[in-house]
């Protein structure tokens, strides 16, 4: 709940901060009655909001703030509340490392926003003191919580020249919601994030180490994984560590654009991963072979960071800016997300046909097994369990990954759109995190070239039987001549 102070100065905001308590509060107004009868002007009355409460304080690991606007506003006959009707707001934020030090300005701007209120009773004279029912508004939101202690103070400027907060209601209060990271949660990320790094960065030095030691160069699959694996690294390195000493308020964008690589990255990876292993394709082992399916990724991830430039970009320099506050913009980005989920649910539905048409001819050519001897049967009806495994491990993480992109947009404009109410607990935000980590970890791990001896006649593809091969069973499902011996059937299958 904001306070109400009293400010008679001639230059309003260009003087000092008001306070809503301690030793050099402001002089206070109980409410808008006591203002008319000491004939005190709206343009000489600011809110006053103290972050955090009295007695507390602000810690760099609560990471963001996120500010959320309620107004109180009472129907009145005389004063009614016009359809459409635009807020005018001059804002200004302000901060301080201990109560004795100077207040040091961050931000001061002059927002507008939108009223969208309803009022459930008939407006008469009986009907005057009760309350509209109004949205949230988008307030603000600043990408770091460096400082103990922030200030906000809020205008409403009157202008009846020139409309400005004219037709607005009777304003009796403006409530701040105020959300954070969990500084608890913050420390459990930091050190799943500092734990994941080495290991995948281990795991992809082993990787290529055993490609670069093979006579053949690398095909397209694995290279896809080892990049793959670069993502998901970048992803990993926690560089949200210098966010504790450091003032850095570009944290939550630079987060996006690294989500956003990951995305493009493993949404192309998928589509690579089985085209690679569809018998019926003979082009194989190139990246013009799929442009149309990663070119529209592409152009999406791009639309996609343009749209968050729009706010988070804007917001490095104006953290009371939102998207959110104008019709286009509201459009605008709703349509962004809702096209962006649309597209996410086709793409799952196109990857798991592509899977379904793998399983079928890897199910074909399971019809040659009995004929093998039976070391070297036992061998391949390994390989295609575990790559069988694999498959449906891809479509479990691919759901699961759409499903958290949906929500997580959702959840984020829960408090824009005013009528959504899911919500992402820190259970499903590390879980997924940690699937995408297994899951990159087990790829190059299972994709790896083995260097074991498997036989003359299992290299050059024969399926016929040999009472002579020594077989050894292994981990991994590749091979000293290609990506993957479930790879090289599809392929000769191809070639027929």
């Amino acid at each position: 709940m904001s306070v109400k102070c009293i400010d008679v100065r001639k230059n309003h905001h260009k003087t000092k901060w008001l306070m809503p308590w301690g030793p050099n509060h402001c002089k206070k107004l109980k409410d808008f009655d006591e203002a008319v009868s000491r004939q005190i002007e709206a343009n000489d009355i600011v809110f006053a909001v103290h972050i955090p409460l009295p007695s507390k304080e602000m810690s760099p690991w609560f990471q963001f703030m996120l500010f959320i606007m309620q107004l109180d506003i009472a129907f009145k006959m005389d004063n009614d509340l016009k359809e459409n009707a635009e807020i005018t707001l001059d804002v200004s934020l302000a901060y301080r490392d201990n109560m004795f030090d100077d207040w040091e300005e961050i931000a001061h701007a002059i927002e507008i926003r939108k009223l969208k209120c309803t009022f459930g009773s008939p407006k008469t004279v009986e009907s005057e003191g009760r309350h509209y029912d109004c949205d949230f508004l988008p307030f603000m939101e600043i990408g770091s919580v460096a400082h103990k202690y922030y200030l906000i103070n809020i205008r409403l400027p009157v202008n009846d020249r020139k409309g400005i907060n004219v037709g607005i209601g009777e304003i009796k209060d403006i409530r701040l919601v105020g959300i954070h990271q969990n500084g608890g949660f913050t420390k459990v990320w930091f050190a799943m994030k500092t734990f994941l790094t080495p290991s995948i960065l281990i795991i992809m030095v082993w990787y290529w180490r055993r490609i670069t030691l093979m006579t053949r160069a690398p095909v397209l699959l694995e290279k896809v994984i080892f990049a793959l694996g670069i993502s998901m690294t970048f992803i990993n390195i926690p560089v949200e560590w210098f966010s504790i000493g450091f003032d850095w308020t570009w944290m939550l964008l630079f987060g996006d654009i690294r989500q956003g690589i990951f995305y493009a990255m493993l949404l192309s990876f998928w589509i690579i991963f089985c085209g690679e292993h569809m018998m019926d394709q003979n082009e194989r082992n190139r990246l013009s072979g799929y442009w149309k399916q990663v070119g529209p990724i592409a152009v999406g991830s791009f639309c996609l960071f343009i749209f968050d430039m729009c706010e988070r970009g804007v917001q490095l320099k104006n953290p009371f800016y939102s998207i959110w506050t104008t019709e286009v913009g509201t459009e605008l980005a709703m349509a962004f997300i809702i096209v962006a989920g649309i597209c996410l649910c086709l793409y799952f539905l196109f990857l798991c046909f592509m899977v379904f048409q793998v399983f079928r001819n890897i199910s074909g050519k399971q019809s040659s097994l009995p004929a093998m001897s039976k070391a070297r049967r036992l061998h391949y009806e390994g390989l295609i369990f575990r790559f069988k495994f694999l498959m449906l491990i891809t479509l479990a993480c691919a759901a699961m990954t759409v499903i958290f992109f949906i929500v997580s947009q959702v959840t984020e404009g829960h408090w824009k759109w005013g009528d959504i109410t899911i919500q992402v607990n820190s259970a499903f935000f590390t879980g997924i995190y940690g699937m995408w980590n297994l899951y990159v970890f087990a790829l190059m791990f299972l994709y790896a070239p083995s260097h074991k001896n498997y036989g003359e006649d299992q290299s050059n593809g024969d399926l016929g039987v040999n009472s002579g091969e020594e077989l050894q069973l292994t981990t991994t499902i590749t091979h000293v001549d290609g990506p993957t011996e479930v790879y090289k059937l599809a392929r000769k299958e191809a070639q027929e």
